[in-house]
């Protein structure tokens, strides 16, 4: 069990999600007599070119940034496995039109679709979980079909049909449980993904819009004063760093896992 990641993520989620009720700065609050300041005592992040608290700013902007990289990697992971799961019972025509889906998405670079789609609309934390969630689906959604192939073939399942047990009764009953391990496994390394996607878009200017904020949006806030205040960039990407670090170890444990049932 990655016992340090699990905490560093139940300890940024307090900080992000609790904390700001006790932070004593708004994060809003714009001061010229605190521009730029390094970080000290009153100030643990330093302040920014306007003059705001950074450790108030990064705490808000962890908000909106966890929530658009768990409500993507939940939506993708969930799109993937129910995809997956039909083109694996099914087969056939569904199999075919699904392999023609992942590919013809595969063709496209998945940072420049993101690109390619975020242009194109108003950018808001729902729609920035659709935009993120479209293009993270696939990866799931081929470990599921190739496992749903061997479910598909398992005596109880055949018996299952000659019943004439609903189709739906079979993918939701026994299909589902049996493939949660690459759920979970998957979203856990989605949400990192899509924090970095997330980060990315914001940074290029394409994400997160004043007066929301990211990590992200923080980050290239800080690409302008980066020769003068190092801290201002420096602080919102440790924070995308601990995160992501730590969901890709516990994604590793999840895996280990299940390759020791598997072999089991």
């Amino acid at each position: 069990m990655p016992r340090f990641s699990v905490a560093l993520v139940v300890v940024i989620l307090f900080v992000c999600f609790i904390s700001p009720l006790f932070v004593s700065y708004d994060p809003y609050t714009l001061d010229a007599d605190l521009i730029l300041l390094p970080p000290s005592f009153a100030h643990p992040f330093g302040t920014d070119r306007l003059g705001r608290d950074l450790l108030s700013r990064v705490v808000e902007g962890g908000q909106a940034s966890i929530i658009i990289g768990v409500g993507s990697a939940f939506v993708g992971s969930f799109a993937g496995l129910m995809l997956g799961a039909m083109a694996g019972y099914f087969r056939g025509v569904v199999d075919r039109s699904f392999v023609v889906a992942v590919d013809l998405f595969l063709t496209f670079p998945t940072f420049f679709l993101l690109l390619a789609l975020a242009s194109y609309v108003n950018a808001s934390i729902f729609m920035l979980i659709f935009i993120i969630s479209i293009t993270g689906w696939m990866s799931t959604a081929r470990l599921v079909r190739s496992e749903s192939f061997k479910l598909a073939s398992m005596p109880y399942i055949k018996i299952l049909k000659m019943a004439k047990v609903s189709r739906v009764k079979i993918l939701l009953k026994y299909f589902a449980p049996l493939l949660a391990p690459i759920f979970f496994i998957s979203f856990t390394f989605g949400v990192g993904g899509a924090i970095l996607a997330e980060s990315s878009l914001s940074f290029l200017g394409l994400g997160i819009m004043p007066p929301q904020m990211s990590w992200g949006s923080i980050m290239s806030d800080g690409k302008e004063v980066i020769e003068l205040a190092w801290w201002v960039s420096f602080f919102p990407g440790l924070m995308i760093f601990l995160v992501t670090y730590s969901l890709i170890n516990i994604s590793n444990y999840l895996q280990q896992l299940t390759n020791r049932r598997d072999v089991l």
